[in-house]
This record gives structure tokens, sequence and C-alpha cells, in this order.
């Protein structure tokens, strides 16, 4: 990846409704090199996919819970399950596997504590073999971006 391929990220990342024509002259490029340039980045999964970032306030989203948990289990196959159903939660917008005190941490996005209540308890039903699940709530968000820095 080249200097112009990453200046091609950063405008996408930044504005990925951006036509091929504005990239290609906001860099000084002819639109054929840099649809080739873009067609490669994406062929080789460099840009996964292009979505509509949106305002979590305004779609009704506000509170920001961050999950850790602890588990005793730690076979393959509970792990393989307890990923599939936390990959089923549309509320889990982020979830790791972490070193250090807790064993896995996930962002949960809902709309009060109401539907966070509802959210944890169906996550302590459901998902066997958790010995700790420990939530923070965020007061204020004070940085949010997607944009990596290339």
């Amino acid at each position: 990846m080249d200097k112009i391929d990453k200046q091609i990220l950063r405008l996408l990342q930044q504005d990925c409704s951006l036509s091929l024509q504005q990239i290609a002259e906001s860099l000084h490029l002819t639109t054929t090199p840099c649809w080739n340039r873009v067609k490669r980045l994406e062929n080789e999964g460099v840009i996964k996919k292009r979505v509509a970032l949106l305002d979590t306030e305004k779609a009704g989203l506000e509170l920001i819970a961050f999950v850790q948990i602890k588990t005793q289990q730690h076979s393959e196959t509970w792990f393989e399950d307890f990923v599939l159903q936390v990959k089923g939660f549309s509320q889990v917008m982020e979830f790791y596997r972490m070193a250090g005190e807790y064993d896995y941490m996930m962002k949960v996005l809902v709309k009060d504590m109401r539907s966070y209540d509802t959210f944890y308890k169906t996550l302590v039903n459901n998902v066997s073999g958790l010995s700790d699940v420990t939530s923070s709530f965020a007061m204020q968000q004070l940085k949010y971006t997607t944009e990596l820095p290339l």
C-alpha cells in the first residue's frame, strides 16, 4: 500500500459517498487508475465494505454499556457457541476476547436502562458458563471515530 492508496482510504473513510471522479480529481489522477486502485483495495480486503454512520441519539439508542465477562469455560466448543450467541445480539456493537482480569468485553448500545436490563437477562439466561458479568455505563461519549490513523 503506497501513499496514494492511503490518500484514497483517508478520503473514503471521511465520506464513502464520494464519486470516483471526485476522488481522482482530489488526488490529481484520472479515473481509470483511481478505479483500479479502489478495486484492488476491495479485492485485497483492505476495504471491507462501505456503510452509512448513524447518529445514535437520533436513532433512539442513547445508552452505551461496556460489559466485561469472566468464565470458567475455555473449551473450543464452548467458545464457538458463545461467540455465535453473542454475534446474534444486535445490541452488541463490538466484542473482544481479552487478556487480563476479564475474559471478554463487549460494547452494547440500547435505548435505555430498561432495554439494557432485557439484554442482560437474555444474555445471562441463554449463555451458560458465565461466572461474572460486570457492566459499566458511559455518561458521555467524548470521542468516536471509525477513521483509522493511516
